[in-house]
């Protein structure tokens, strides 16, 4: 018993620090659950004001509905940011060596990409795939999408077109 104690303590007292992206996640995720609820109101009181006729109600309604959708695409676009910054960057600094540059070298100059920039498929081939994301708390890529190494950055890229679509610079140590 003397010993659980303790145990039981250290603990308590280190679940916190393991657990600090979580609450982010929930309140975004609780975020974006009240504004699709909120866009769902607004659409009903749309509804009801075109079935009522009044030209004036109607226009302050598209209004309400469309601030609501504004809303929710800046909360979406905020859990993004606090994702891209937040969550891989406080990982990545407690997990050191899993990003450790080690003998990495391309057969290509390095050039820092832009989002938007198109990108040639020498630089998205097999050899700089990251086919494991989920180990550096990075998102699933999606369809025709995948994270790629370009020396010390990642790059989400869309291998169908070759345009790159995220870029994290300074990923790798």
């Amino acid at each position: 018993m003397k010993k659980l104690v303790p145990f039981a303590l250290l603990t308590a007292m280190a679940a916190p620090v393991l657990l600090v992206p979580a609450p982010v996640f929930a309140q975004s995720r609780a975020e974006l659950r009240d504004d699709r609820r909120e866009i769902r109101e607004e659409a009903r009181e749309l509804r009801r004001a075109e079935r009522s006729g009044d030209p004036r109600r109607i226009h302050e309604e598209r209004r309400d509905l469309r601030d609501a959708h504004r809303e929710y695409r800046d909360d979406l676009r905020d859990r993004d940011r606090r994702w891209a910054e937040d969550d891989w960057r406080s990982w990545r600094d407690r997990n050191r060596g899993l990003y450790a540059r080690g003998e990495w070298r391309a057969p290509f100059r390095y050039y820092r990409f832009q989002p938007g920039a198109r990108i040639g498929s020498v630089y998205y081939g097999p050899r700089y795939l990251i086919g494991d994301p989920w180990r550096y708390h990075l998102p699933q890529p999606g369809f025709r999408r995948a994270w790629v190494r370009h020396y010390n950055d990642v790059l989400l890229v869309d291998t169908r077109r070759g345009t790159v679509i995220r870029v994290l610079p300074g990923f790798y140590w």
